[in-house]
């Protein structure tokens, strides 16, 4: 076998079978979006690094973003992220939107990170902002489109849950403990790393930061209180609204939950797996000054984003990965020989008007051999013309699983073959 070029690390190729799950993740995505009313969009593939430099964090743009210097010496980078291109474009027509603005996309990114299972270097990723609004009922909006995604999809709130968690509350309760403003953001960033280490690793982590063993026992009292959120009146009402929502089991406070990007300003949530991998589904927060940021007037948001390859493999492994039909078409057309050629692409030509998809074969060959090439590419069913069909006017409709042939005259054509199709599809 001759050596085939490898395809680039991290990269992914999708098959039919791979393709047909990628379209159907998109179309239930499309679905919910649009149940809440939200629009959709996209931004450009390329990005100036700049853009992400000043608020996404250094490790998105030092270590994991795609950069490259373009012709015109700019630094220029493969989108790691949509959110700060949603910033610009809504700073763009900000006098002519109207707010709050609901927008939602799905398109591809790139991440340089270490491939593994559930994690690529290029993937597709869904987002969706709510723009334009401080209030609590925008943050319980974003978490109630991620609920009720999980829900559509058929999992439950013991299989996923939607951790929620506050900064501001989160900076309040640091200044009580005598952490000076200007180090919260470091602060953050080691309790986000709290689920990435074990826990001896992530003291060691925090001491050989510069914290002193007060400072981390004052951080682990912190993110270890589980009943801290009873004290925040914007995630009392955020809870309470979920409730009315009726999507109360999907949701949990959790004070670990405080997302690495640095543009985050209030309400942060993260949606994991309940499982043993107990992997990382999705997440999202409100962000206070982004559009001002890139040159906009004041606008505050919310939103999330969720990349499409770790979602699959939760619904694996608790079977409800749904079955789908990799062959669009159900019918293939044989091609008895050379003088039946015309009337085979006649049939051809009625049902794909009548907007049911067939295959015709390529030529005339053996029924047998057409009928294992049907079988093979999980058509259901095969019409054959041959020359006593063609005398009389007739096509037979063959069941390839049942292997029963029926005739029909060929007016009958369109009606049959329906009837057929809702009959098989029933079954």
């Amino acid at each position: 076998m001759k050596n085939i070029i490898p395809s680039v690390k991290g990269t992914r190729e999708f098959y039919p079978e791979d393709m047909v799950l990628r379209q159907w993740l998109y179309g239930l995505i499309r679905e919910v979006s649009e149940t809440f009313g939200y629009q959709e969009y996209d931004g450009p593939f390329l990005e100036t690094l700049e853009l992400y430099a000043a608020k996404s964090g250094e490790e998105l743009v030092k270590e994991q973003s795609f950069v490259f210097e373009d012709r015109g010496g700019n630094q220029i980078t493969l989108r790691p992220e949509l959110t700060l291109s949603l910033a610009r474009m809504i700073a763009q027509r900000q006098n002519s939107l109207v707010f709050p603005a609901r927008w939602w996309s799905f398109g591809p990114f790139w991440r340089y990170e270490k491939p593994q299972k559930g994690r690529t270097r290029e993937f597709f990723q869904w987002n969706a902002d709510l723009i334009g609004s401080d209030a609590v009922q925008a943050d319980a909006e974003l978490v109630a489109l991620c609920a009720t995604f999980f829900k559509k999809a058929g999992l439950t709130g013991n299989e996923v849950k939607i951790y929620i968690n506050d900064r501001e509350l989160m900076e309040g309760e640091l200044e009580k403990s005598g952490f000076a403003k200007e180090i919260h953001k470091q602060v953050f960033k080691l309790i986000d790393r709290r689920d990435k280490l074990s826990l001896q690793a992530w003291e060691s982590f925090v001491l050989e930061s510069g914290f002193s063993p007060t400072q981390l026992d004052a951080i682990k009292e912190l993110i270890q209180n589980k009943e801290l959120w009873h004290s925040s009146e914007k995630l009392t009402q955020l809870f309470r609204i979920l409730d009315l929502y009726g999507l109360g089991e999907y949701v949990a406070y959790d004070p670990r939950i405080i997302r690495g990007l640095d543009y985050y300003t209030g309400i942060v949530f993260e949606a994991k797996d309940c499982g043993e991998q107990n992997r990382a589904i999705l997440g999202g927060g409100h962000y206070g000054n982004l559009v001002e940021d890139v040159g906009g007037e004041p606008l505050t948001g919310v939103g999330f984003a969720m990349g499409d390859v770790v979602f699959p493999l939760v619904l694996e492994s608790y079977g409800k990965l749904p079955k789908l039909d990799v062959q669009p078409a159900k019918l293939l057309v044989t091609v008895f020989d050379d003088e039946t050629l015309p009337a085979a692409l006649a049939v051809c030509n009625r049902l794909r008007a009548a907007d049911i998809p067939v295959v015709l074969y390529p030529q005339a060959d053996k029924l047998g051999k057409q009928f294992k090439y049907a079988d093979r590419c999980g058509f259901k069913g095969a019409l054959v013309i041959g020359p006593d069909e063609l005398q009389k006017g007739e096509i037979v409709l063959k069941d390839l699983a049942t292997r029963e042939q029926t005739s029909f005259l060929n007016e009958e054509l369109e009606k049959k073959v329906a009837e057929w199709l809702a009959a098989e599809k029933g079954s």
